[in-house]
């Protein structure tokens, strides 16, 4: 089916607003790269699964904190 041929939406429905996306961060990176120490840590020895988890926590707050104030 085709835009042109398309139905108009009901007009109880709102209007869509503009899209907006969020700003470029590394925070997910980080978070990615966090995991990926957890199960490296899992794999060999506490201290990288530690810093793993260190690294996944302050990744995952400062992600959630971008996007609250977006």
């Amino acid at each position: 089916m085709s835009e042109a041929n398309a139905a108009p939406p009901p007009a109880e429905w709102p209007k869509a607003r503009p899209e907006k996306l969020p700003k470029p961060t590394y925070w997910p990176f980080f978070l990615a790269m966090g995991l990926a120490f957890i199960f490296w840590g899992l794999l060999t020895t506490w201290v990288i699964l530690v810093a793993g988890l260190l690294i996944f926590a302050i990744a995952l707050g400062g992600w959630i904190s971008i996007l609250r104030h977006e």
